[in-house]
C-alpha cells in the first residue's frame, strides 16, 4: 500500500487536508516532468478531523468540484493518509530472505504497532542490510481509516488506485526536486491547518517521522480569543490583513509567537528524540524545508531559523517541474504552491519515478 513502487501511468495526486483539497497531475519522467493539471479548493470547517473524513458527502462533493473546475479527466487517484491512525517505524529484524520476511512481517510488526494487526493495512520496505540485521521501514494504517478515504474518492466518481503516507509523499517530492546528497540531513516540515508532519531524511532514507495535531488553526483560534474576531477575520489577520474596526487593539506579533513557540517546542522534541535514537551520533538536522498552508504565515520561516540556528527554506514542489505560464495563472500558482508538496509527491506515483 505505501511502498514507493510506481503505479501504472496517469494518476492524480489528491491531498485531502483538514481545510482544503489539493489535486496535481504530472507527465514525463524525472528531469523532464511537466505539470498537466493543478487544483485547490477549500473545505467546510470540521469536514476532516485528524485525517478522518467526518462529512463524507461534503468532501466527495469538493473532490468532484476540483476535478470538474480544473478539467481533470483522469479517473485514477493516489491519496495520502496521516494523523494518529498512521504508524511509521524503522525496525531491526534478524537477517532473512525476502520470502521469509514477507511471511513473518505481521509477527514482527505486532511488537511495534499499538493496533490489532487484523485491523490495519500494513506495508514495509527494506532500507538497509548487514550481517547482523535488516533495517525495515514499516508503515501501518487502520483499515477503516483507509476505507473512509477510498469511499469519499469513489463517491466523487474517481478510482482510488494508491493510498500512500503523507510523510512519504513529501519525501518523494523532495527527492525529485532537490536531488539530495547521501550525507544531507534535512527535516521536511509540512504544517497544515490541523496537522504537522515531520520527516527527517538522511540522504534519501527516512530516519524519523512524526505527525502532530498542531497547525494553522491554533493561530486562528488564539487570534479569535485574544482579539474578539470571527473565524474569517482571524484567518485574514493571520495572513497579514489589518485588524478590522472594533477589534481589541493588541499587538498581533506576541499572539502569533505564542503558537510559534508551541510548534517550535514540538519540533525540538522531535529533533531530540531523533538524535537520541539515531545510530549515527554525529547526525544532526542541518536544514528545514517548510511547506503547508501554515508556511505562508508572515515571519514563521525567519522565526524557526532564529530559534534553531539553521537554514529554513520554503519548500518548492515545482523546483524541477516545468510549469507553462500560458496554462497556469502565475499569481494563483504562487498563492497555492506552498500547499502542494504532498499532492505533487502523490502525483509522482503515476510517472516513471
Amino acid at each position: 500500500m505505501f511502498s514507493k513502487k510506481s503505479a501504472k501511468k496517469n494518476l492524480v495526486g489528491l491531498d485531502i487536508g483538514s481545510s482544503s483539497i489539493k489535486a496535481v497531475e504530472l507527465s514525463g519522467k524525472p528531469g523532464n516532468l511537466v505539470l498537466l493539471h493543478l487544483g485547490h479548493e477549500a473545505l467546510q470547517p470540521d469536514s476532516v478531523v485528524d485525517g478522518q473524513i467526518m462529512e463524507l458527502n461534503s468532501v466527495s462533493g469538493t473532490i468532484a468540484s476540483v476535478f470538474s473546475t480544473h478539467q481533470i479527466k483522469t479517473e485514477r487517484v493516489a491519496a495520502g493518509v496521516s494523523g494518529s491512525s498512521v504508524i511509521v517505524k524503522n525496525i531491526l529484524v534478524p537477517p532473512m530472505s525476502d520470502e521469509e520476511l514477507e511471511e513473518s512481517i505481521d509477527w514482527h510488526a505486532e511488537e511495534h504497532i499499538p493496533f490489532e494487526i487484523a485491523d490495519v493495512s500494513l506495508d514495509y520496505q527494506v532500507v538497509g542490510r548487514s550481517a547482523e540485521s535488516l533495517q525495515v521501514l514499516l508503515a501501518a494504517c487502520k483499515r477503516d481509516f483507509v476505507a473512509n478515504i477510498k469511499q469519499a474518492i469513489q463517491l466523487a466518481g474517481r478510482q482510488p488506485a494508491v493510498i500512500d503516507v503523507d510523510a512519504f509523499a513529501l519525501q518523494n517530492c523532495y527527492e525529485i526536486n532537490y536531488e539530495p546528497q547521501a550525507d544531507d540531513v534535512v527535516a521536511l516540515l509540512n504544517i497544515g491547518a490541523a496537522t504537522m508532519n515531520i520527516n527527517i531524511l538522511q540522504g534519501v532514507r527516512s530516519v524519523f517521522t512524526r505527525d502532530m495535531s498542531l497547525g494553522g488553526n491554533q493561530y486562528t483560534a488564539l487570534l479569535q480569543k485574544e482579539l474578539g474576531l470571527t473565524f474569517e477575520q482571524a484567518e485574514a489577520v493571520k495572513r497579514g490583513a489589518p485588524l478590522p474596526e472594533g477589534a481589541a487593539q493588541k499587538e498581533i506579533g506576541p499572539v502569533l509567537e505564542t503558537v510559534s513557540d508551541i510548534l517550535a517546542l514540538e519540533i525540538q522534541k522531535t529533533f531530540d528524540f531523533y538524535r537520541a535514537t539515531s545510530d549515527d551520533g554525529q547526525a544532526v538536522v542541518r536544514k528545514i524545508l517548510l511547506s503547508g498552508g501554515c508556511s505562508k504565515l508572515p515571519g514563521l520561516a525567519a522565526y524557526l531559523a532564529s530559534r534553531f540556528e539553521m537554514s529554513v527554506e520554503l519548500f518548492d514542489p515545482f523546483r524541477k517541474i516545468k510549469v507553462d505560464p500560458r496554462r497556469f495563472d502565475i499569481d494563483y500558482l504562487r498563492e497555492v504552491t506552498p500547499e502542494m508538496a504532498v499532492a505533487v509527491g502523490l502525483a509522482l506515483r503515476g510517472v516513471d519515478a
